[in-house]
């Protein structure tokens, strides 16, 4: 598995967790569902701005 998927796998098992103890806490379930959107969204930012492929050096110029 690709460092992308593993990252997204682990956040997402984060986010489960923390639906499960907010809905013990008796949060609304409307404001449960936009902290899961909106923290998928974070993951998906995070995972790809961390798993980035990096740009090749460019070869050297000619000397003058």
């Amino acid at each position: 598995m690709s460092s992308f998927g593993t990252y997204l796998v682990g956040f997402i098992i984060l986010i489960l967790g923390l639906a499960i103890a907010a809905y013990l806490l008796n949060v609304p379930t409307m404001w449960i569902a936009v902290g899961v959107i909106v923290l998928i969204g974070i993951g998906i930012l995070m995972a790809t701005s961390r798993t980035k492929m990096k740009d090749p050096p460019s070869p050297p110029g000619p000397r003058v």
